[in-house]
């Protein structure tokens, strides 16, 4: 009842401002929600009604848009709170409503010169409006939208202004979110300075506000989403991407996210993870800006230090999870498909001369790299903390990923045993292997099995290790109690199905990198072993549950962040560090952490890993090796050689031959127990076995056989029924060739009656000779006698030899198991008749 007079107000009293006002007043209070007690839930929410009924009118929309341009301060004001509130509870009408308007959003982007309070209440409204739609996106960038937010900012107080920076961050955000071209359009005409000034620490006391850091996270992530490049259909977007990252360095871009993340460690750990995975995305694919990193030095003086030094003392010494995955990003996009890197890297991987175990951690500013890493593994074994081991392990991963070259030198590595009295050095792949055994017996302070994640990555990083590099294998297969300990994690119900899998992942890649000709170290021993104390339905079924776990099943193509907004960023324990918050709710027995290590590209390369070792396995199964290469001239006797070392020889290799048909008839033994087994304890996985496997087959080709023969039948059976069709057919022919033929005989007759009634009238006249009378009778019948005689035998001729078909064909259809009688039933039901009238004929 209401709205129609408060429009016809504004529509008709313009001249009094009082009156416009007072409407406006109300429609705002009409609009905003009651906040007393929670009713219940179905309880009629008339704020949302009211908006409904409003925004349905389109005039209303245009009508609210020309009061923008009124003088009155407040007209404004009321009019773009009516707006944003209309805009929030249904802002797909209101977009199509102001996007059929002349004009309407550049009477918008006018109020952004407007007065302050207006101005804030416009670029909320622009928030609102530019979040999904593309077309109002276009427009707003056209009416200026860049320079006027950077005015904004900057007469804002940039990093350090109040939530109006947020505003204009979010804005700008959902400007270039997905959006190439307005990307280009920022890069071509304003630049990337003045967004990069934003990130500039001022002062000297570096205080971070609350709402400081949510300015810096908002303009993180305006670097975050330049560095995408745009939306993933977008065919410029890869172009697009490496343009705004060389712009981004030669604006000196690292330079400050170097500070925020590395520097200033007195920042909000949400900022610095922010700042260290924005380094970790610029130098990704960018061979100038990995150089760049990779020569970065920081501190001052005396005290410098390569720039990946100082991330690595992060990783290993940083109390918070969330920023060891920050900082390991960074090295896993720095050695991704940069050989002279890893190189650059593993060429550092020396153990420091003084005693690793003694120097604390704090005393490894002057270390190498390398040194500083290795330090890193060594100190787990004085404090009993696999923690700092378990961080070193992921990033000798990024080292050696996929670079030959670096696993073969870094496998020559030793390091010092723990104490001297231990005597010889270790090698450092060994070291890591005793550590996986040490983290499965340690415990929490709690007594629960600690270090839920250490297994996976220490695992994760000797998957890679192994991976088509045979001396690595070789080397773990040196010290015989790795296989013995790796059998017996693979079955053991204590571990994680994840870490289980895993196992057998690592144990597969013995045989499938195998190249060992060595007796007890090669690939058929490793089967036979995998064979024997786990059972291959077993082994293969660690494959299946791995992948269906959690980490395996919810692992995504790239981590996509929740745009800031004013909602996600209302309090500041949002922006904390959030270690293990709820993500220890979900139904998962492995650690959170290890959704964000086993990402995508690793989850595919175990896939892929897993295909090969089920293939090879089979192959070791189905072509097994010989020891013996069988050449003919072995078994002829060789010239000047004796009868006697003659009979030696082929008696060694008769032996030989036994020797190798035993292991073989061993090997089959085991196979055929494994599945005897396999098939009274899982009879849901006898499917799978050889034997059930030969056996489906028999009885498929049975089957098959049998349908074959059937058909055949079949076909057999329909000819026959045809034939007996036609038959029937003929014997209806001929049927009716009797029954004319006995009317012929019918006729006859009554002519010839008809003849003798004539011949007596005539003779009873006695006007004429009469002929003899019964001479011509008898010649007629005689004639007609002989006539239908000759027709009877030509049928009974034709009749005897269709009875003796039927009957041929009557003993085949019995053959066939077909009922005669059935099928001969009703014929010739209705041929009685003209038999009985030959008959007396």
């Amino acid at each position: 009842m209401g709205f129609p007079v408060l429009m016809g107000v504004l529509k008709e009293e313009r001249d009094d401002v009082e009156m416009v006002r007072g409407a406006l007043e109300t429609l705002v209070s009409a609009l905003t929600p009651i906040d007393h007690a929670k009713g219940p839930t179905n309880e009629v929410q008339p704020a949302l009604m009211n908006t409904d009924l409003l925004s349905r009118e389109s005039e209303s929309i245009s009508l609210l848009l020309s009061l923008l341009s009124e003088e009155d301060f407040y007209v404004r004001y009321y009019t773009l709170q009516i707006l944003t509130a209309l805009l929030t509870n249904s802002p797909n009408r209101l977009q199509e409503a102001i996007l059929s308007i002349p004009r309407g959003i550049t009477r918008l982007m006018d109020m952004l010169m407007d007065r302050e309070v207006i101005r804030n209440e416009a670029l909320l409204l622009l928030t609102y409006l530019t979040r999904e739609a593309e077309e109002i996106q276009k427009i707003v960038v056209f009416e200026g939208a860049f320079e006027k937010i950077f005015s904004i900012m900057k007469e804002e107080g940039g990093s350090d202004g109040g939530v109006v920076v947020q505003d204009c961050l979010e804005l700008l955000n959902n400007l270039l979110r997905s959006n190439a071209s307005n990307q280009v359009l920022l890069r071509e005409t304003i630049g990337f300075d003045p967004l990069i000034s934003i990130l500039k620490l001022r002062g000297s006391s570096y205080s971070f506000t609350q709402q400081k850091t949510i300015n810096l996270l908002s303009a993180l992530e305006t670097i975050n989403l330049l560095m995408m490049g745009g939306s993933e259909a977008d065919p410029q977007k890869d172009s697009n991407k490496i343009t705004n990252k060389t712009v981004l360095a030669q604006k000196k871009l690292l330079d400050h996210l170097l500070m925020l993340g590395v520097e200033s460690q007195w920042a909000p750990i949400a900022l610095r993870c922010s700042a260290l995975r924005c380094i970790g995305d610029l130098v990704a694919g960018h061979s100038k800006n990995l150089d760049a990193l990779s020569s970065k030095v920081l501190g001052e003086e005396r005290q410098v230090e390569p720039a990946l030094n100082s991330i690595l003392r992060i990783i290993l010494r940083t109390s918070s999870m969330q920023e060891f995955i920050a900082a390991d990003h960074v090295f896993k996009n720095f050695c991704e498909k940069n050989t002279d890197g890893q190189a650059m890297l593993a060429s550092t991987l020396i153990p420091h001369p003084n005693s690793m175990t003694d120097a604390s951690l704090e005393e490894d500013v002057n270390m190498s790299f390398g040194s500083m890493l290795l330090h890193g593994l060594a100190l787990s074994e004085s404090d009993g903390d696999l923690e700092t081991c378990c961080r070193a392990a992921s990033v000798i991963t990024h080292i050696l990923k996929d670079n030959s070259q670096c696993k073969e030198k870094v496998l020559q590595i030793e390091l010092e045993a723990p104490m001297p009295s231990l005597g010889a050095p270790e090698l450092l792949l060994h070291r890591i292997v005793r550590y996986l055994a040490v983290v499965s017996s340690m415990k929490t302070k709690d007594g629960k099995p600690g270090y839920s994640y250490v297994q996976p990555i220490i695992l994760k990083l000797l998957i890679t290790w192994l991976a088509d590099c045979p001396n690595a294998v070789q080397c773990f297969l040196d010290s015989r109690p790795h296989l013995t300990y790796l059998l017996e994690l693979v079955s053991s119900t204590s571990s994680t199905v994840c870490v289980r899998g895993l196992a057998a992942v690592l144990l597969g890649e013995c045989v499938i990198y195998n190249k060992s000709s060595e007796n007890g170290k090669d690939g058929f021993t490793i089967a036979d072993a995998i064979s024997q104390k786990i059972g291959l339905t077993s082994y293969f079924l660690k494959f299946d549950e791995m992948q269906r776990s959690f980490i395996f099943s919810s692992v995504k193509p790239a981590q996509s962040h929740k745009p800031l907004t004013r909602s996600t960023t209302a309090s500041m324990a949002e922006i904390e560090d959030v270690d293990e918050n709820d993500l220890t709710d979900q139904k998962n027995e492995d650690h959170p952490i290890l959704t964000s290590v086993f990402d995508a590209q690793f989850v595919n390369f175990v896939k892929g890993l897993e295909v090969n070792i089920r293939e090879k396995i089979v192959d070791v199964y189905s072509r097994p090796k010989s020891d013996v290469a069988v050449v003919p001239a072995e078994l002829e006797q060789k010239g000047g050689e004796s009868d006697k070392e003659y009979i030696k020889r082929l008696k060694a290799f008769v032996e030989t031959q036994c020797s190798e048909i035993q292991k073989l008839l061993g090997r089959n033994a085991t196979l055929a127990e494994d599945l005897a087994r396999t098939g009274h304890s899982h009879p849901e996985l006898m499917a799978g076995s050889g034997s059930d496997r030969v056996q489906v087959e028999t009885l498929r080709r049975d089957l098959q056989e049998a349908s074959q023969r059937v058909e055949m039948l079949k076909a057999e059976k329909a000819k026959i029924e045809s034939e007996a069709l036609m038959y029937q057919n003929l014997a209806g022919k001929l049927e009716s060739d009797l029954k004319s033929l006995s009317d012929a005989y019918n006729s006859l007759e009554q002519t010839n009656i008809h003849l003798e009634k004539e011949a007596k009238t005539l003779k009873s006249g006695g006007t004429s000779t009469s002929p003899d009378m019964e001479a011509i009778k008898a010649e007629a019948r005689e004639e007609a006698q002989k006539e239908s005689e000759a027709e009877l035998n030509d049928l009974l001729v034709c009749l005897g030899q269709e009875q003796s078909k039927v009957e041929k064909l009557s003993a085949r259809l019995s053959e066939l198991g077909e009922d005669v009688d059935k099928l001969l039933e009703g014929i010739g039901d209705d041929m009685a008749l003209p038999e009985d009238e030959d008959e007396e004929d």
